[in-house]
Order: C-alpha cells, then sequence, then structure tokens
C-alpha cells in the first residue's frame, strides 16, 4: 500500500527530532524509541537526512511497523509511523 502525504499532521503519541542526523543515528533513534513504546502507539519523526526515507521504508518492512503517512516536499522531512 503506497504511503500518502498527510493534508493534515495525524494524531501522535510522541515525536523524535532527528533534524541535522546523518544516516545511522535517526534510524537507531526511531528503532530505540519504537522500543520503548506500545503496540498502535504512532512516532511523529522530523529528519533532514534524505536517506531516512529509505531506511524508514524498510525499518516498518521487516519490522511489522506501519508508515502511515510522509511529507517529503519540504524540510524537515516528517514521518508517522504506528508501532507494530
Amino acid at each position: 500500500m503506497p504511503v500518502t502525504e498527510p493534508a493534515t499532521d495525524p494524531a501522535h503519541d510522541d515525536q523524535l527530532d532527528a533534524r541535522g542526523l546523518r544516516c545511522p543515528e535517526p534510524l537507531l533513534l526511531v528503532r530505540n524509541r519504537l522500543r520503548s513504546m506500545t503496540k498502535g502507539q504512532v512516532l511523529h519523526i522530523l529528519s533532514t537526512d534524505p536517506s531516512t526515507t529509505r531506511d524508514f521504508h524498510n525499518l516498518c518492512r521487516f519490522m511489522g511497523h506501519e508508515l502511515m503517512a510522509e511529507r517529503l516536499g519540504t524540510e524537515p522531512l516528517e514521518y508517522w509511523i504506528r508501532k507494530g
């Protein structure tokens, strides 16, 4: 299922600001934060690293999380991940 850009920001339970960090730091921070969350909670991520798009898609696919939405047209890049 394709990930869409939201018209409005989805509700979220936690936020992670990874602006200014480069791979692999944003991915590691997101993995650790998701571990501390409960199933169904939503993490909103802010990033300036373009590789996070690929990284977060792969993380969700391999770890069973849902990449609910992403906003990629402007900085910061934004992602909403629901913990699986």
